[in-house]
């Protein structure tokens, strides 16, 4: 057995990066019967599977991470994740790699237990640097020690210009922004690079390495995640950054973080430098000389959580997690995610009354194991936990499965930015992980093919955003964001004001800071980092805030405004509207902020995405139900779905086949859905509102992508000389039809035919003065649009105007027999026109 077996030599093999360790590891394993050997990262876990499936064939090696299991039935070695490596299982040859991360403070006591407890049968090893020796010499005495040195030196180049920087370097800073920020520059300076974040699944990482190794891109930026499992032909490593937030504060980087960083620089025998950008400053010269030469102060201590878990039930579970360590080398987790998920899940009291025995118990320990990618752990995981043990400790004792196909189909969905897209790709790789628990499932192998074949389409898309973002297109360099600073003290005010030492810094507007231009003192860098410290907080706050106000709090920006197209928060603006898939149906985009994480973020958009199509579907209401009538049948519906394609206005010819279909009963029917069937067009009275006007011009230049909506005509105007360069389709979107050099008010626009057909049943005829009242313009202009209706118009020597229509009379007479609209006559008509337009 692995656990407490006491056969077999114990190996601590120990030395910087670079130095042969896992390879000799993985030439020891193959040569056993049998082996189990545990990595930090399922990249790393996949990339050693891949070499082991190569020595030994397929059937013979087995991959076990939290995500992905492949077991064959034969298999005798297995390639694991540290938390993946099966307990249970006896093997000839068991290795750890990276056993120095016993002192991490989040998976350390992971690391701590496979080092105490878990052994081969024939040989152990344990991979690491050289700072966990004295430790191990403590806690595992029979430990035989084999010193590894670096096959190429190491050797600091001193600080750089980020332009100056050579081919083949990565550049590494410790925050999503502040890599956002450097790719901008490196690809405005040096056409493009390839990233590497913690947050990318394993296959986009792959991707973006494998765009830098074949030299489509000279430059690499990312964060610490390259300083473990990234073997890439790196000369240089510049750190752009020497301090990272920790998950509590800011710290400066340990020497042993900046040798485990700067030595993916020089791979074997090749020689590589390391340094910093200009801006950060040179290293300190201890540091440095830690670093060349490998010497670092040795760790005190290892995280320790007891494994000797009591299930009797929940209680006494979270009390057994809270065993104090045997050794004062040891320091106990406390605060581990599943011990925290835990402790959630023991609040619901029905989920306590289903752990009534050791078995029920262990099965709540086990969903508490499911991990959240997003490193969030909001409620929306505990929930989730929740209804994953609700089902499994139901009568079924399978999770539903429509339950499943209904999570996993609304992150099948490849559309949004990059933050959108890493966001889900956390989400799905948590429900990947789900799927690999088979006896939770009544059809594993299904859901398990399809959440990875998501996971793979959402990371090859992340991998084209982040392609085209920092090697194809050119964009706007992102604001700065946390760097190295004082402990100040800093506060935001109700106002917005951010004050840092009780000095005004900035403004925190929506969920976006603007540093004070007028702040001009000597610790200018030291004060913004502090504000942004203390930010993130109350964006945390306005976030839960906005999520949770009622849709009054929400409103659009000023038509006629620079902010036209923004959705204002307690009129503050908060995102704005871009085009979606119709004119009604525009996309809420949250402002870009540097505060706003990827989590918080789709919250945003979530939360005023609902309040607009609700507010649309309000407003528009009368032409938003022609979509949305499932009564209605043949003519009927066919014309109101053209009506509602065209925002309530079409020519009559053009759906003149479906006029002629309709029966009297039908013509009833449109007419109570506001439908007006005039002479020349069929439209919907009720868009001539002034509110309803409005808010279509701003959806239809939000859809048209206009800089700025053109200029509205008055409320009670009924005529308007268009403005020149605005686009055609605008007036006839806000129900303006073009005509003699002026856009006239659809229904006002009917009238007058109406009145002109009526006057020309005779024949020839001479305009009354009137006439121009019904379109609200001078009499001068009348005559252009009489032309513009069809009119032949011809001024005698006396200077009388007599106007001759194109059709015959008899023609007309036919025409008015059948197509009149209305027994009123237009003049008539007014009273109901104006109703509908107020």
């Amino acid at each position: 057995m692995m656990r407490g077996s006491d056969g077999g030599r114990v190996f601590a093999v120990l030395g910087p990066t670079n130095t042969g360790k896992t390879h000799l590891a993985m030439d020891r394993m193959a040569g056993h019967a049998s082996g189990i050997i545990g990595f930090p990262l399922r990249l790393l876990a996949r990339e050693n599977y891949d070499r082991l499936v190569r020595i030994l064939g397929r059937n013979r090696v087995a991959l076990v991470t939290g995500e992905e299991k492949i077991i064959p039935a034969g298999a005798s070695h297995f390639v694991c994740t540290v938390e993946s490596m099966p307990l249970d299982r006896e093997a000839d040859f068991l290795a750890v790699d990276e056993i120095q991360l016993a002192a991490d403070p989040e998976r350390g006591h992971v690391f701590t237990h496979r080092l105490l407890a878990c052994r081969g049968l024939e040989e152990t090893m344990m991979l690491g640097a050289e700072t966990i020796r004295p430790l191990i010499r403590r806690l595992v005495p029979e430990a035989e020690f084999v010193t590894r040195t670096r096959f190429s030196r190491l050797t600091y180049a001193g600080p750089r210009k980020l332009s100056r920087l050579p081919p083949r370097s990565a550049i590494v800073a410790f925050s999503t922004s502040d890599v956002y920020q450097l790719a901008e520059m490196v690809r405005r300076q040096r056409g493009g690079t390839a990233i590497v974040l913690g947050a990318l699944s394993p296959r986009t990482r792959n991707a973006q390495v494998g765009m830098y190794q074949a030299g489509e891109v000279d430059y690499l930026v990312a964060t610490d995640a390259i300083g473990m499992g990234l073997n890439m032909d790196i000369d240089h490593v510049a750190f752009a950054r020497l301090s990272k937030f920790d998950g509590r504060t800011p710290r400066r980087l340990r020497p042993t973080e900046i040798a485990q960083i700067a030595g993916r620089a020089g791979r074997h025998t090749k020689d590589g430098t390391f340094g910093t950008t200009d801006e950060v400053g040179a290293i300190d010269e201890e540091v440095v000389e830690a670093v060349e030469t490998h010497t670092f102060d040795a760790l005190q201590t290892l995280m320790w959580r007891n494994a000797d878990l009591d299930f009797r039930d929940p209680r006494r579970l979270l009390a057994s997690l809270e065993v104090p360590p045997p050794d004062r080398r040891l320091r106990r987790k406390g605060d581990a995610d599943d011990a925290l998920a835990l402790a959630a899940l023991m609040h619901d009291a029905e989920l306590v009354r289903r752990a009534i025995d050791p078995a029920s118990t262990r099965l709540l320990w086990d969903v508490c194991q499911i991990p959240d990618f997003r490193k969030m752990l909001t409620d929306a995981h505990t929930r989730l936990l929740a209804e994953v043990y609700r089902q499994l400790s139901g009568p079924a004792g399978r999770l539903e499965t429509d339950w499943i196909a209904g999570h996993l189909t609304r992150l099948d969905r490849t559309d949004g930015d990059i933050d959108g897209l890493v966001s889900r790709i956390a989400h799905v790789r948590t429900w990947t992980y789900i799927t690999h628990r088979g006896d939770w499932l009544g059809d594993p192998k299904h859901w398990q093919a399809r959440s990875l074949a998501i996971e793979d389409r959402l990371s090859d898309a992340l991998h084209a955003r982040l392609t085209q973002r920092f090697v194809d297109r050119r964009s706007a360099a992102l604001v700065k964001s946390l760097r190295a600073g004082g402990e100040l003290v800093a506060a935001v005010a109700r106002s917005g004001e951010v004050l840092v030492e009780g000095e005004f810094v900035g403004r925190l507007d929506g969920f976006r800071f603007t540093p004070d231009a007028g702040h001009h003192s000597d610790d200018t860098r030291a004060m913004l980092s502090a504000a942004r410290r203390a930010l993130r907080g109350e964006i945390a706050r306005r976030v839960r805030t906005l999520d949770g106000d009622d849709d009054s709090a929400f409103c659009l920006g000023d038509p006629g405004g620079d902010d036209w197209a923004t959705v204002l928060w307690h009129g503050r603006p908060v995102a704005t509207l871009a085009p979606g898939s119709a004119v009604l149906a525009p996309v809420v985009r949250p402002l870009a902020s540097e505060l706003l994480e990827a989590g918080a973020r789709d919250r945003v958009a979530r939360r005023l995405q609902r309040w607009l199509d609700r507010e649309i579907a309000a407003t528009l209401q009368p032409l938003v139900r022609l979509a949305e009538a499932p009564q209605l049948a043949g003519a009927v519906r066919g014309l109101a779905y053209q009506l509602h394609e065209a925002l309530g206005i079409v020519p009559r010819a053009a759906v003149a086949p479906l006029l002629a279909e309709l029966e009297p009963a039908e013509r009833r029917r449109l007419a109570g859905l506001g439908i007006r069937l005039g002479y020349r067009h069929v439209y919907l009275g009720a868009m001539a509102r002034p509110r309803l006007r409005r808010l279509v011009a701003l959806l239809w230049s939000v859809s048209h992508r206009l800089i700025r909506p053109p200029p509205l005509p008055a409320d009670a105007a009924v005529s308007v000389r268009p403005v020149d360069g605005v686009p055609p389709g605008f007036y006839a979107a806000i129900g303006f039809v073009a005509a003699g050099g002026q856009a006239i008010r659809v229904d006002r626009l009917d009238a007058l035919a109406g009145a002109v057909q009526e006057l020309a049943a005779a024949g020839p005829f001479q305009a009354p003065g009137d006439l121009a009242q019904l379109v609200g313009c001078p009499k001068a202009a009348l005559a252009d649009i009489l032309v513009g209706l069809g009119h032949r118009h011809v001024i005698a020597e006396d200077g009388t105007e007599t106007f001759y229509p194109q059709q015959r009379p008899q023609a007309r007479k036919r025409q008015r027999r059948h197509a009149r609209p209305d027994d009123a006559s237009p003049f008539a008509k007014l009273k109901v026109l104006d109703h509908d337009h107020r």
